[in-house]
């Protein structure tokens, strides 16, 4: 699919797994980033989650054109909406 999917996650983070296991799956390629090993991610999914460091947090940024797209914990059919956008 176009386009780029940033995934915001933690290493203990069961969500984050799951669904890093369903895009590897669809062949949906992403860039995966540890807020716990990363301090400057941190403010970036606080600020897409009302100052809470909720993951997954997903940023989608199709193609198209159509603008970025912020989702928390986001299902399979909600990064592949996005990305098609």
């Amino acid at each position: 699919m176009p386009g780029t999917v940033t995934m915001y996650s933690t290493s203990w983070c069961g969500y984050c797994r799951r669904l890093k296991s369903q895009l590897e799956r669809e062949g949906i390629a992403y860039t995966e980033i540890n807020i716990e090993e990363e301090p400057s991610a941190v403010a970036i999914v606080e600020k897409a989650n009302d100052g809470n460091q909720t993951v997954p947090t997903v940023v989608v940024e199709p193609d198209s054109g159509a603008g970025q797209v912020t989702m928390t914990n986001p299902s399979l059919a909600d990064v592949k909406k996005a990305l098609a956008a």
